[in-house]
């Protein structure tokens, strides 16, 4: 019994034939004229050239899944030899409905896949244009078939293809045919159903014992789910982790920090390698990776053709970067990133500014420096001190000031420490009570007047741009909007009730208030 595809020689048959995609009839016809071959003991020898099974409304109303299922199954229970030989292309379940066979020969020129190497692309890569790439990923050749031991022996044509001559092509067909079929003749009806379920059961298991454990390796360029992504509750407490690392550091860059540092680098790195892998721009960055190193200087400024490839990259993935709940684990690690920089800057600063201090102090300065911390002390433990010492410690204070001005810094302000220190812990207690309940107040109301999606598209416009204008827009609606809900709010009266009492406190004469308590 021959069973096979037809396409057709030209355009006209092509689509008589409909370029050789079967319909659910199809399928189910075949699968009957096989079940006939198996009540009376035929041979059944199919050919392959489809690109798939019909996928139109119609075929799928038909059930063109459950005919193509239903032929799998009967096929590996029909107890006569079965030869597949792929005479052209053979695409995904369409072509294996008539392909669970003993014995699968391909032509030399042959492809048999699971997908086309264009719609491969297009999922894997979203771009058609990847075909190539993706035809060399899918080993969809005879040859590579072979290698695999998902074919079982590969069928010569002659120059220029099968078509160039169909007679002597036929003549190796044949040939093919009658010596796998002898071979299959004197198995019995057990041997040919087990063989052919060993044949299937082998696939994909090539240099793997069935049944070991095998290492999971992923090699796949595709954009990850985001499903498992840190959420932003995560990200902020890294963040604060971060942030305290950076500011408890005795020097600006300590080993930790450099560490935490890099791990962030890199992680970026790898979030942004796989967006440009997503976005169908890796090749575009490689070919102009490839132009600046070709170029002369590389280090000189960019020509106006690289400038102008460069600025449409750029622009491209910042576009495809801003649509609202894509790649949100490479936009939090960029707002880490910008996070941790600035503290860093900020680190540096003070470093310096400390550095410079230092360096102006005399050793008699310093001197003083310890002496005014003795004293502090002792007003602390509650001991009195003398008037001589008093006025030591003024002598101190003044040179203190001098050696500040010099450096270009400003004196805010001291306070008499030994009668403010426990009214710094209760107004500290006191404020920190405050923001709490402040805090738990603006979430109420973001909850209540359902703030949260635009707070949401507040932080995305931020990270792309956070001096544009729909950022300042967005930020005074929240605003606004908060604003007006704890405008009655008490806890308003007893912050400025706390602020009042802060600036009452007793300091000393001619010097500016700080305030500990700002929000």
């Amino acid at each position: 019994m021959f069973i096979g595809h037809q396409k057709g020689r030209n355009t006209k048959e092509n689509i008589m034939r409909n370029f050789g995609m079967p319909t659910p009839h199809g399928y189910r016809k075949a699968l009957r004229m096989m079940k006939y071959a198996d009540h009376h003991g035929f041979p059944i020898v199919t050919f392959v050239d489809t690109p798939g099974a019909f996928a139109d409304l119609k075929s799928e109303e038909l059930g063109q899944g459950e005919a193509i299922a239903y032929n799998l199954r009967t096929m590996f229970g029909l107890k006569v030899p079965i030869i597949t030989i792929v005479t052209g292309e053979g695409g995904s379940g369409g072509a294996l409905a008539i392909a669970c066979a003993n014995k699968l020969l391909m032509l030399e020129n042959a492809a048999f896949y699971v997908a086309s190497p264009e719609a491969c692309a297009a999922i894997l890569w979203k771009s058609s244009q990847a075909a190539p790439k993706a035809a060399e990923k899918l080993r969809i050749t005879a040859q590579e078939h072979y290698k695999l031991k998902i074919a079982d022996g590969i069928i010569p044509e002659p120059l220029g293809g099968a078509h160039a001559d169909p007679l002597w092509s036929s003549l190796r067909i044949k040939d093919a045919i009658i010596t796998q079929m002898e071979e299959l003749a004197r198995m019995s009806t057990e041997e040919l159903l087990e063989h052919r379920r060993l044949k299937f059961r082998s696939m994909g298991l090539t240099g793997v014992k069935e049944g070991a454990e095998v290492a999971p390796e992923r090699k796949r360029n595709m954009k990850l789910s985001e499903l498992n992504a840190p959420k932003f509750a995560d990200i902020e407490s890294e963040i604060e982790d971060l942030k305290k690392t950076i500011l408890e550091a005795k020097v600006p860059w300590d080993p930790l920090t450099s560490q935490k540092l890099e791990k962030l680098e890199d992680d970026l790195e790898q979030e942004m390698t796989k967006a440009f892998i997503s976005m169908g721009l890796i090749e575009q960055i490689e070919s102009l990776n490839l132009e600046l190193a070709k170029s002369a200087n590389p280090d000189q400024a960019l020509n106006e053709g690289l400038k102008e490839k460069a600025d449409k990259l750029l622009h491209e993935f910042k576009k495809k970067l801003s649509r609202p709940g894509a790649y949100l684990g490479l936009k939090q690690k960029l707002q880490k990133l910008e996070i941790v920089s600035k503290l860093i800057e900020m680190k540096e600063k003070n470093e310096k500014v400390k550095s410079e201090l230092n360096r102006k102090l005399s050793s008699d300065v310093k001197a003083k420096m310890e002496f005014l911390n003795t004293a502090r002390e002792k007003l602390s433990e509650g001991n009195e001190i003398d008037e001589k010492l008093v006025q030591e410690v003024e002598v101190a204070k003044e040179k203190l000031e001098e050696v500040l001005k010099a450096a270009n810094l400003q004196l805010l302000g001291t306070k008499k420490r030994e009668k403010l220190t426990n009214v710094d812990n209760e107004f500290r207690e006191e404020m920190a009570k405050v923001n709490k309940e402040i805090k738990e107040e603006i979430e109420k109301v973001i909850e209540e007047k359902g703030l949260g999606r635009k707070i949401e598209e507040l932080k995305e416009e931020a990270i792309r741009d956070s001096t544009s204008e729909k950022v300042k827009k967005l930020e005074a609606e929240v605003k606004e909007v908060i604003s007006d809900a704890l405008k009655n709010s008490p806890l308003k009266e007893r912050l400025e009730s706390l602020r009042s009492k802060r600036s009452g406190e007793v300091l000393e004469e001619g010097n500016v208030p700080v305030n500990n308590g700002r929000w």
